[in-house]
């Protein structure tokens, strides 16, 4: 049945497609979009947020120290115990997230870093950070989806 075919008894009866109709038709078909590849570009995308920065702290690691002193001002955390922290982290926690292993696990830390970075070091960035808080609760939350490490095990698991 072509697209015609199927206007033709709404024209002959004097209906015309609705607006409506229209945009229900195509939530409808937005909403059999799979989650699994929201969520694999969700990993993905805060995998390589967190791994270039692990990348840039690396590339100089003097002036890490610098400005974990001078510029991040983190709370109850020396300096020199911070910045391998949040290395490990960001070195971490996308393979992870790449891999879809542990996914969940693997968001808290990130999570936990955000709130840090919100608070402490870059509250003007709070569109950033709230960007980066929505795709890790979506993992957190929702899992690595099929397309991941972690699927793989729990049906393993069964």
């Amino acid at each position: 049945m072509t697209m015609t075919m199927k206007m033709e008894p709404m024209m002959e009866t004097g209906m015309k497609p609705n607006l409506l109709g229209r945009v229900r038709r195509l939530t409808d078909q937005l909403g059999r979009f799979p989650l699994s590849i929201i969520q694999l570009t969700a990993r993905i995308s805060m995998a390589v947020i967190f791994w270039r920065s692990a990348q840039a702290k690396l590339a100089n690691w003097d002036l890490t120290l610098q400005l974990f002193a001078n510029e991040y001002h983190v709370p109850v955390i020396p300096p020199e115990i911070a910045a391998p922290m949040a290395v490990a982290v960001e070195l971490s926690c996308p393979v992870l997230l790449v891999l879809g292993l542990f996914t969940r696990l693997a968001t808290l830390p990130m999570i936990g870093m955000t709130l840090v970075i919100q608070t402490f070091v870059y509250p003007m960035a709070w569109v950033d950070h709230l960007t980066w808080m929505t795709m890790l609760l979506l993992l957190l939350t929702r899992g690595a989806g099929i397309l991941s490490l972690d699927h793989l095990a729990s049906k393993a698991l069964r």
